[in-house]
């Protein structure tokens, strides 16, 4: 994986868009594969619907979710604390069944000398989390788009989802939450720091 692609603050790749008329023809190939009839009068919009659908939910593909957080702030009144924001809700697709990753996410970093708008951390999740992903990486490419953006002493995040492909499918087994974390700079050097930092978001 190259550096200027995930995971540093960089758009995706590019990859030459196709006509909305091939992506609908795309569903209706796949519901007569399901057993159905496309041109039945309940399916007859359902192409069009999908594929406005799937432009929502995999649109971190037309953004660079570094860019939020080009604008800092250096007036802070001396504040050399922890910044944390807790519970940030997202939703993603996994990459191997298309399912859905429904969860939550913790975003902590200390600052170096500028601080960032709040939003602007929940707007990079969310710009990562509109791809085809897998939870590992969004927690890296989440975390690396901070250390690389905003040169902080250090950055945690920690991600904690389920995942429509384990309940829905395959073992068919629910209410099973998956928790992944990535920690930088000081968060990964100090224990004392790592333990303040993981007891701030509720998991010490």
């Amino acid at each position: 994986m190259d550096d200027d692609d995930y995971g540093t603050g960089h758009p995706a790749p590019h990859i030459e868009p196709i006509p909305q008329a091939e992506a609908e023809d795309a569903v209706r190939t796949l519901i007569r594969w399901a057993g159905d009839d496309p041109d039945r009068e309940g399916l007859l919009e359902t192409p069009g619907r999908v594929t406005r659908a799937y432009r929502e939910y995999f649109r971190g593909y037309q953004e660079d979710p570094g860019v939020h957080l080009s604008k800092t702030f250096g007036e802070v009144g001396g504040y050399d604390e922890i910044v944390i924001l807790r519970d940030i809700p997202f939703q993603s697709h996994c990459e191997h069944h298309m399912a859905p990753i429904i969860g939550k996410a913790h975003i902590a970093y200390l600052p170096r000398k500028r601080v960032v708008g709040i939003s602007k951390l929940a707007r990079v999740l969310q710009g990562y989390a509109k791809r085809l992903q897998v939870q590992e990486r969004l927690t890296a490419e989440v975390a690396d788009c901070i250390q690389k953006q905003l040169d902080p002493i250090g950055v945690a995040v920690v991600i904690e989802a389920t995942h429509a492909c384990m309940s829905a499918r395959g073992v068919m087994t629910s209410g099973v939450t998956m928790t992944t974390s990535r920690m930088m700079g000081v968060f990964r050097d100090d224990d004392r720091s790592r333990k303040e930092v993981l007891s701030l978001m509720g998991k010490g």
